[in-house]
């Protein structure tokens, strides 16, 4: 993993140390460590059965940890029963009560509560109000969850998790249910509502897109570990391992050798990226991070296989070394000498390069 700053400690929120979790002979998590600042929108990011997703059932008290430690705001926070935990948590598939309206799902947190902390129906009342203001679903309060849109479901599950004022906010892939416009629309509207809120916020998902649109910081993990933590242009810029240049976008792969200060790919030679180890290396570099010339220019040898235009974006299927890479280019013209069957010449314009092996 990257060094990373050190945190500032007096802004610490959220300090999780050494967790572990097991299934059975299953490692889920294997000793994660990781904080996260106060009011900070954190996104969990990785594949399926990465561990993001007990880690975040391991905060909302719904799992219990095999060894290690989670703070938050100074406590222990193991230590304390759920319901003493104030934590909101959303899940993908709204959990919405369906015999009850929207005013009465959003209030439900709070009409649970022990008596004496329970507060009064006008204070509730007016709480929901609030909240349907917030979420932008004013007059909606009537309606039964079998009357909204998938959208309008997750922004009642949201205003349900806020109603009971919550420290955290816990959001397991909350938008996986909704086609790809809404998720980005919903997308937009999260970050303006954490923004007004300023809850420390843990949200879980699987889309580079989604957590690189919305989170302050971006915490990898894969097999139960933590691979990175940084913010989204620092994990994007800078992935600490093949894994997390592969897993935040598409990319292009080919065997290399660092020497003597120079970078060999195939039958091209040019200046190794700074840092780069000596030896066999593994160069990555992004499909639309290329620059195309004739065949007697400087880049790879490429065979042309097709051609694809959509509006000024030109997508290009090359072979390299026997590899067919799906590269792009961007208009309003055809990159020169570009068409199937031809030989053109292909030159990555930032290539990353990493260890063999």
């Amino acid at each position: 993993m990257n060094s990373q700053p050190a945190a500032d400690t007096s802004a610490l929120s959220l300090e999780i140390r050494g967790v572990s979790k097991s299934f059975g002979r299953f490692p889920a998590l294997k000793g994660v460590s990781l904080q996260a600042r106060d009011k900070e929108f954190l996104a969990l990011l990785g594949p399926s059965g990465s561990g993001k997703t007990t880690l975040l059932r391991v905060l909302a008290g719904l799992e219990q940890p095999d060894a290690g430690e989670v703070s938050f705001g100074g406590g222990d926070f193991l230590a304390l029963p759920v319901r003493k935990r104030r934590v909101g948590m959303v899940f993908q598939h709204y959990a919405l009560f369906r015999h009850m309206t929207v005013a009465q799902n959003i209030a439900f947190g709070l009409t649970v509560r022990p008596r004496r902390e329970r507060p009064g129906r006008a204070e509730t009342a007016e709480r929901v109000r609030d909240l349907l203001s917030l979420v932008q679903l004013e007059g909606l309060d009537k309606r039964y969850p079998a009357q909204l849109s998938g959208g309008q479901r997750q922004r009642v599950a949201l205003a349900r998790a806020l109603a009971i004022e919550p420290r955290m906010l816990l959001l397991d892939e909350p938008f996986g249910a909704l086609d790809a416009q809404v998720r980005r629309e919903l997308r937009r509207w999260l970050r303006e509502l954490h923004e007004r809120t300023g809850v420390t916020t843990v949200f879980v998902t699987h889309d580079q897109e989604e957590a690189l649109d919305l989170a302050d910081r971006v915490a990898i993990l894969k097999d139960g570990e933590l691979v990175q933590l940084g913010t989204p242009d620092e994990v994007y810029e800078d992935p600490a391992t093949p894994f997390v240049y592969d897993f935040l976008g598409a990319a292009c792969r080919l065997p290399g050798r660092v020497d003597g200060g120079r970078l060999l790919v195939a039958d091209w030679e040019t200046r190794a990226p700074k840092g780069a180890v000596e030896g066999a290396v593994e160069v990555f570099f992004r499909p639309d991070e290329v620059a195309f010339a004739p065949a007697d220019g400087a880049g790879l040898a490429a065979e042309v296989r097709a051609v694809a235009q959509r509006g000024p974006d030109v997508r290009i299927a090359c072979a390299v070394e026997g590899r067919v890479f799906e590269l792009e280019a961007h208009g309003p013209t055809m990159p020169t000498g570009v068409a199937p069957g031809l030989t053109v010449r292909v030159r990555p314009m930032r290539p990353r390069v990493y260890r063999a092996g």
